[in-house]
């Protein structure tokens, strides 16, 4: 077996680089082609059943509105019932014939259970799940006395997905229907103090890489790796390390330092319309790619410039990361961060 392995080790890298060399250019040109189609057909969304987690707010609330402009059906699940009455009768507005709206936790699987009965029993069927209810965190690993605190990053971000899925499941694939799958960015980047947050986005798109697989055509998926987005997040919303959920905008200085946040109708429209072209993947913005090139490419620098820029020293306040220090001296917030995300006006339930 060590012999195999040996001559392995020799032969597959030439025979890789060779095969690549033969395989990419026609592999490129045919992927251009039905980008191509697809994009001059995408798929009418008129009349779709749509099913939003975390709809409540940021891009969720966003993509409630770009599906009601396209006329599709929507079911608005969160958990803040006056926030989902307003954007309900927002979506209306905007087009939808017709918006339900249903209180559900994700990170408990009877509410996702009723969440697709309630959905498909007003509608009759389910053509789109888009799996958008994530929370976040922001601390060290080892600030966290009581590790339990955290678990609710991954029941919520991850299981809540994984539970709804499972229950649409068998509704899409009925309708040849498709699954929407929030991921990050942060699925790639070692961003300090996001460490669980960073791993449950990076545990969907592996759970949406071997659905897929699994399924087929029968249903379609697009994974989405939005980078730094208007939402509840960006306004300074975590689960500290206590596990209780307080907004602290200096903190979130600290984590999106002199990073450009986009807008969440930016951010949707892009999704929509990526869902629409049957798109595997989406980053947006789009030049957030290059992030990965760095961390496939260079992993060691990545990392030492990661802790350079966002970490203070043993003992210091976060405020005194670099990435604090260089945001308010410069005063580039008010060029690179919405009005939207400064107000002191967010929501902790």
């Amino acid at each position: 077996m060590d012999l195999i392995h040996t001559f392995l080790n020799l032969v597959a890298p030439p025979f890789t680089f060779f095969s690549l060399c033969l395989f990419l250019p026609p592999y490129w040109a045919l992927k251009f082609l039905l980008s191509t189609i697809n994009s001059i057909f995408p798929e009418n969304l008129s009349g779709k059943v749509v099913l939003i987690t975390g709809a409540s707010s940021g891009i969720g609330e966003h993509l409630a509105y770009e599906y009601a402009k396209r006329g599709a059906l929507l079911a608005l699940c969160a958990r803040r019932e006056n926030a989902l009455r307003e954007i309900a009768d927002k979506a209306r507005d905007c087009g939808s014939p017709d918006v339900i709206i249903i209180l559900a936790d994700v990170s408990k699987v009877e509410d996702c259970m009723r969440m697709l009965d309630e959905t498909v029993n007003h509608f009759g069927r389910l053509d789109h799940l888009v799996n958008n209810a994530a929370i976040s965190t922001s601390n060290l690993f080892e600030e966290v006395t009581d590790i339990t605190v955290l678990r609710p990053i991954m029941e919520t971000n991850f299981w809540g997905s994984v539970y709804a899925t499972r229950f649409a499941l068998p509704h899409l694939k009925k309708s040849k229907g498709k699954i929407v799958a929030m991921s990050s960015a942060d699925s790639w980047m070692p961003a300090p103090r996001r460490n669980v947050y960073n791993a449950s986005k990076a545990a969907i798109v592996s759970m949406y890489e071997t659905l897929r697989v699994e399924v087929g055509s029968e249903v379609g998926i697009t994974i989405v790796t939005p980078g730094y987005i208007e939402s509840e997040f960006t306004k300074g919303k975590f689960l500290t390390a206590q596990g209780k959920v307080e907004v602290d905008q200096d903190l979130r200085d600290v984590e999106v330092s002199a990073m450009p946040v986009g807008s969440a109708s930016g951010c949707a429209r892009a999704v929509v319309n990526s869902v629409a072209r049957g798109d595997r993947y989406l980053t947006t913005p789009s030049w957030f790619r290059i992030t990965y090139l760095f961390k496939l490419l260079c992993p060691e620098l990545v990392e030492w410039s990661f802790r350079f820029w966002y970490l203070s020293r043993a003992g210091r306040s976060p405020n005194e990361s670099l990435s604090k220090k260089v945001l308010d001296a410069s005063g580039a917030k008010s060029v690179l961060y919405p009005s939207s995300i400064n107000t002191p006006d967010v929501k902790t339930d």
